[in-house]
């Protein structure tokens, strides 16, 4: 059975990717995985000092150096079950029963690949540890795991609130019409008022692909709501999503289409450095 894939850490979206994963296995009927991952660089399992024998090497300090590291792991795999504790003991207070809780060291991306047959949907935060009010960091490792995980992505903010309606950046290509079928099909969206919104000029064609979009989306009964808005991608989205109140932002990843361009490079981080509400990521 495919379970909801929740990424804990250390950072403060970690009670809100508990409440939307919560929120989502619900939604979906599908059980719960909380997912930490020890990074293998910054807590080896093993030191392996044998690269460290150089000018001036002293073994005596290096035996000690091992030993510091070798604390450090053991004090962050002892923390990271104390974060899934408390997640377990967040996502039951919301009604999960069926919830498991494994922690992994090594590669965070190599881990959730691990996974990934058994993932139906993957929730992470937004924003990475160090993050603060002042100075709001993406998550060093999000960019790799969404290039490389063949699964839907909702990347959520530090702030949890109940979605009730949803956008999908529609660009007409095929990933833009799986994005449909996934809304017209996921129970994640059932009652959901549904915007398809395209960006670039207002042609008739455009009004095709929308249309054939829309006949997929009442045909499952969704209240569906199009446009086509000309502009900056990254900015025009955001002002269709805050004038209707939309919740949830729905799109595709990487791509030739301007939509899909836009999470590519410096745009992605302008992007998600600007979102206040969750953004589901297709593959």
């Amino acid at each position: 059975m495919t379970r909801v894939v929740a990424c804990i850490d250390g950072s403060r979206a970690a009670v809100a990717v508990c409440d939307y994963a919560a929120w989502a296995g619900h939604r979906l009927q599908a059980p719960l995985t909380l997912f930490h991952v020890l990074d293998q660089e910054r807590y080896p399992a093993e030191t392996d000092l044998a690269g460290s024998i150089g000018l001036g090497s002293r073994e005596h300090l290096m035996e000690e150096l091992a030993e510091l590291d070798q604390k450090r792991s053991k004090l962050a795999l002892e923390q990271g079950h104390h974060m899934l504790n408390a997640a377990e003991e967040r996502v039951t207070s919301r009604g999960v029963t069926d919830v498991i809780k494994r922690q992994r060291h090594g590669d965070l991306t190599d881990s959730l690949l691990a996974i990934e047959n058994e993932t139906r949907l993957l929730v992470m935060g937004l924003h990475g540890e160090t993050s603060t009010d002042r100075d709001v960091h993406i998550g060093s490792q999000l960019e790799t795991v969404i290039r490389s995980v063949h699964r839907p992505i909702m990347l959520v903010p530090d702030d949890y609130a109940e979605p009730r309606s949803a956008m999908l950046a529609f660009d007409g290509s095929a990933t833009a019409f799986k994005g449909v079928e996934l809304l017209a099909n996921s129970p994640v969206f059932k009652g959901f008022p549904l915007h398809l919104v395209m960006i670039g000029p207002d042609t008739n064609d455009r009004w095709e692909q929308l249309k054939k979009a829309e006949r997929q989306l009442a045909e499952q009964g969704c209240e569906v709501h199009l446009a086509i808005r000309a502009g900056d991608v990254e900015k025009t989205l955001h002002a269709y999503q805050q004038e209707h109140g939309i919740d949830l932002l729905v799109m595709g990843a990487y791509g030739h289409s301007r939509i899909r361009q836009f999470l590519v490079g410096s745009t992605t981080t302008n992007m998600l450095r600007t979102a206040d509400k969750p953004l589901v990521i297709l593959r």
